[in-house]
């Protein structure tokens, strides 16, 4: 179930539930119907930050330095990702992770200020056949992030899915400016579909090789 159901009341219970030895993780996450992890890091937040933890949150802006402190205080073994989580207000897991696989590939982490236009269409820009390329490549590796993708490269929402649907139905071609001149699978000869329909299926088990390697990082994490 989505975790926007629950009330702030009904985790607050729940993480009392657990703290009050009335029953392990697994039994309230069963009892109640909710995910091991999601009650998991319920009780730590709870912990920490009582029943404010589940109060709305606004979208809320990471500082470079941010986001080093607390990937530093993952890898000296300061708690879990669920205790770095719940100690800093961090929105989701899956951001410090990507943060952490960031920082281990050495990628500079950047200041991140939430951009409530990225879906607006006046949100385009002119960009480079280079920069398309660089944009996609992101898009795809991130499991198709369009939003975040768009927010890093100052893009807008619409232009990212264009690219990339361009890119999946023709390759790198598909992103040189023809403005909507490009010929669908039907409209050309039987040798130029084929080159298509082998590239479309090299790109699917690149990305799936991508996909395998991604879960080996996330359950690494997961043990630390």
């Amino acid at each position: 179930m989505p975790r926007s159901k629950y009330s702030p009341e009904f985790r607050a219970m729940v993480s009392q539930e657990y703290i009050d030895g009335e029953g392990s993780v697994h039994f309230l996450a069963d009892k109640y119907g909710i995910g091991y992890t999601t009650l998991r890091g319920w009780i730590n937040e709870y912990r920490i930050h009582g029943i404010s933890a589940f109060c709305h949150k606004t979208n809320r802006t990471y500082s470079k330095e941010f986001k080093i402190k607390c990937v530093e205080a993952v890898r000296n073994k300061e708690g879990t990702v669920d205790d770095i989580i719940a100690r800093y207000g961090i929105s989701s897991r899956s951001i410090l992770r990507r943060w952490i696989m960031e920082y281990n590939a050495n990628r500079e982490l950047k200041d991140y200020n939430p951009k409530q236009g990225v879906y607006m269409a006046e949100a385009r820009r002119k960009t480079t056949f280079e920069e398309r390329k660089e944009i996609v490549s992101y898009c795809i590796s991130h499991s198709r992030n369009y939003k975040d993708a768009a927010i890093k490269y100052d893009v807008s929402y619409s232009q990212v899915y264009s690219w990339v649907k361009k890119y999946d139905a023709a390759g790198e071609a598909g992103l040189t400016d023809k403005r909507g001149h490009h010929k669908t699978d039907g409209e050309v000869d039987e040798l130029e579909r084929l080159k298509r329909e082998n590239l479309r299926l090299k790109r699917q088990l690149e990305e799936r090789d991508m996909a395998v390697e991604l879960l080996k990082k996330v359950k690494e994490f997961e043990r630390m």
